[in-house]
């Protein structure tokens, strides 16, 4: 076998493991552009970590920012830190390398993370899309109902949820890796058109259809109390308490927008009616576009919340570490 597949890579289109005969083809790249590939892989995954990172240590250490919807904030920047720190890596090394080379243990979980986290990303939106809704349109209410420790528990079955469900949607691929493999050296992710189209409508169209009429409903009630505002009818108080209210809806709601745009394009195979396959000549691109999504929540945090710009910069010169750093005023 080694013979030949000395010989094989001597005569013919290099391959991914030459001493394998049934080994993929290998695409071989120019030193200059794997080089700069590797770069802007290693450049976006160690952006999305850092700037998710902030977020995590932000709201875990100020008390201020110990809230329900900063909770929520919580779960989705750490779900998008372990995008960064494991699924882009090992995507970023399949798609440089043209070829698997983790081994039938990795191309078995590594799909199962990537889409366990992609779930729990869509569960914090859904969330957070809830709280906002109740926060807006049921203030007086707000604070018996979302409480910290509720939320927390919503977190939590947000979790173990998206873990068992996409054991069971991947189950036949945890069992058997290789199943569509035609070769070593490739790891193909093949979900049939019955079980893509229940996942795509209860992973996408059922969550991002309930997100868009609960912001509709806070949008026609934003609505409502501006006109309420300019008529002079309420009190003055009242506009200032719910300036905050709104700002941090118009923010999330940004955020949702443009987390919908960025997965759109990742559900493109079930909307169209076909089988979904990580061997698609598309698929590269639609899943790299979903996970710069993890990079990009950070940054719109840093655009619209004065707080994370704050907490930027007590972590940054290390002023956290000063004794009772945890009560500064960050609001």
């Amino acid at each position: 076998c080694s013979v030949r597949g000395v010989t094989s890579l001597l005569l013919g289109p290099p391959l991914c493991f030459p001493n394998l005969n049934s080994s993929c083809r290998r695409l071989l790249r120019p030193t200059s552009q794997a080089a700069l590939l590797y770069t802007l892989l290693a450049f976006i995954s160690l952006l999305t970590v850092v700037l998710n990172l902030l977020v995590v240590v932000s709201i875990s250490h100020f008390r201020q920012l110990h809230t329900s919807t900063n909770t929520l904030l919580l779960s989705l920047a750490a779900s998008d830190l372990l995008v960064g720190l494991l699924v882009m890596p090992i995507e970023g090394l399949y798609y440089i390398e043209t070829c698997w080379l983790l081994g039938r243990l990795m191309c078995a979980l590594s799909p199962y993370l990537s889409y366990c986290l992609i779930s729990v990303s869509l569960g914090s939106m859904v969330l957070i899309s809830v709280d906002r809704y109740i926060a807006i349109c049921d203030p007086l209410l707000y604070s018996s109902k979302i409480t910290v420790n509720r939320v927390k528990l919503s977190v939590c079955v947000c979790w173990v949820c998206s873990l068992l469900y996409n054991g069971c949607i991947l189950m036949e691929h945890l069992r058997w890796p290789k199943r569509f493999s035609s070769c070593h050296g490739e790891c193909v992710v093949f979900i049939s058109y019955t079980s893509g189209t229940i996942d795509l409508f209860l992973s996408f169209v059922g969550p991002c259809a309930l997100m868009f009429v609960l912001y509709m409903r806070v949008f026609v009630v934003a609505v409502s109390q501006v006109r309420i505002i300019r008529s002079q009818v309420a009190v003055r108080a009242a506009p200032a308490a719910k300036k905050s209210e709104m700002k941090a809806a118009r923010t999330l709601g940004i955020v949702i927008a443009v987390f919908l745009m960025c997965f759109c394009p990742y559900y493109y195979p079930s909307l169209a009616g076909v089988d979904t396959s990580t061997s698609l000549p598309y698929y590269a691109l639609f899943s790299w576009i979903m996970l710069t999504n993890s990079c990009v929540n950070p940054v719109i945090y840093a655009l619209f919340y004065p707080w994370f710009r704050r907490a930027i910069r007590l972590i940054v010169t290390l002023r956290i570490l000063q004794p009772h750093s945890r009560e500064v005023n960050i609001l």
